[in-house]
């Protein structure tokens, strides 16, 4: 069931805070994935990319959906694992190829400090929540964020996307860009 609250943001941004149960552990039917769980699956997404040299968008659509939902499912678990390990793991397991794109490599006359992986899974995390709908389940959610194309606007970090507040940023996605 979903209940909705209104919240003011700034001076007169209004936006829904939506009170939702995220989504069902798969192993674990009578226990719920909680928002910490998806951060850490946007951090190891990240992570990741970065690692590989790929696109989160990459990363997101190899693990796929089921494996998507396996992994929030484990991962109050997975979190107090090693992330070097886990990610060698993953990048093992969906076996993720190496590639050319470096999130990373910025013009440091526009950015003087590249965000951390941790930085931006919850960017990502904060704007997978603002969007969830109704219909869906947090690894159909985490595949349809990862693959708009707004994602490459944030992950740019020449610009300011990724720091915007979140409502602005979940009003961009919705608006096809910022």
């Amino acid at each position: 069931m979903n209940n909705t609250n209104t919240l003011y943001h700034g001076s007169n941004v209004k936006v829904e805070e939506k009170e939702l149960s995220l989504m069902t552990n798969v192993f674990f039917p009578d226990e719920q994935i909680t928002s910490d769980d998806l951060y850490f699956i946007c951090y190891m997404i990240e992570r990741i990319g970065r690692h590989i040299k790929q696109p989160n968008k990459y990363v997101a659509n190899a693990i796929g959906h089921d494996e998507l939902a396996k992994k929030l499912s484990l991962a109050s678990v997975l979190h107090s694992e090693n992330p070097l390990a886990v990610a060698d793991d993953w990048i093992h397991t969906y076996h993720l190829e190496q590639g050319t794109y470096d999130v990373t490599d910025v013009n440091p006359l526009f950015c003087t400090q590249v965000p951390t992986a941790t930085q931006i899974g919850k960017v990502y995390k904060r704007l997978i929540l603002n969007t969830l709908q109704d219909d869906e389940d947090l690894a159909d959610a985490i595949l349809r964020v990862y693959n708009h194309p707004i994602c490459e606007v944030i992950d740019n970090y020449n610009g300011s996307a990724y720091y915007e507040p979140s409502p602005y940023i979940a009003r961009s996605y919705y608006a096809g860009g910022f």
